[in-house]
């Protein structure tokens, strides 16, 4: 896969804005790849707290010594782990993990996006190379991310999320009411509509059945008309089909994201880059003899 050239080796680069866009001119599903410099993501929590470990796991995802590397790749510094359990933590400990790490990978020149839901820290980010932004609450905590995104002009990833599972609602229609809230706010904000990823937050605030009918169901999400990204990758409801720790779901994870793409999803987030990259390729391959 082509990437875009490598951003100037400067302490501050200003978002490169159009891209996301140009990667979905493309016409082929995108892969982003995960790095969490966090002590307790619910995958790989602890592993690449070292800086050094973290920017060399950020270039093997973003190819450098492979064919198969990631389109985006994404950055957090606060666990979002989706079953509950993750600390809080300050925008100061957040910028702390992520300065010795998100400039330098900006500098492998690929796509950087922040995970994070502190307007403060998404406009550090940006200030460093990132630019997207990838938030797990939708627009819907800091009251100050839909204004940063507006006025910097990059991209948002808007993720459904609940506090709570509840068994007992129609999962489908609360993600439906949660991104019209969500693009509400972004449209009062000024956030220009072409600039929103939808993602159904597979695992976050749902039981494993409800992630399950939330892939299912994905399809309906067409009714919005904006790029869908997916993020199945080694999450609990493949567990729940067939016990597994999550270093074991690989193959829960492609089938999850093979049929997310099939569903009309454009971008899947991974843990397992080359891997992911490779089911994409054959499936393409076997598509396009049809």
């Amino acid at each position: 896969m082509g990437h875009p050239q490598p951003v100037a080796d400067t302490a501050k680069a200003a978002p490169r804005r159009a891209e996301l866009a140009a990667l979905l001119k493309l016409g082929r599903p995108l892969v982003m790849g995960i790095l969490n410099v966090t002590p307790d993501s619910f995958s790989d929590g602890g592993d690449f707290l070292d800086p050094a470990k973290a920017i060399a796991h950020a270039a093997e995802m973003a190819g450098q010594n492979s064919e198969f590397g990631a389109d985006i790749l994404d950055i957090g510094a606060e666990s979002t782990r989706p079953y509950g359990g993750a600390k809080p933590v300050s925008a100061e400990d957040e910028l702390a993990r992520l300065k010795p790490v998100l400039p330098a990978v900006a500098r492998l020149g690929i796509p950087v996006s922040i995970d994070t839901i502190k307007a403060k820290v998404a406009a550090w980010a940006f200030e460093n190379g990132a630019s997207i932004v990838n938030d797990v609450w939708g627009l819907q905590r800091d009251p100050d991310m839909a204004k940063l995104v507006a006025e910097r002009g990059v991209p948002v990833i808007v993720m459904h999320n609940r506090d709570s599972a509840d068994e007992r609602i129609d999962i489908v229609a609360d993600m439906i009411a949660f991104f019209e809230r969500s693009l509400e706010i972004a449209a009062r904000a000024g956030i220009a509509r072409e600039n929103i990823v939808l993602d159904p937050g597979i695992g976050f605030g749902k039981t494993p059945e409800q992630s399950i009918i939330a892939l299912a169901r994905l399809a309906e999400f067409k009714r919005f008309r904006l790029p869908l990204l997916v993020g199945a990758s080694r999450k609990r409801f493949i567990n729940s089909v067939v016990p597994s720790q999550p270093g074991e779901r690989l193959g829960g994870s492609i089938a999850s994201h093979l049929y997310a793409i099939a569903q009309g999803a454009i971008i899947v987030r991974v843990h397992d880059v080359a891997e992911t990259v490779q089911a994409l390729r054959v499936n393409s391959a076997i598509e396009a003899a049809k």
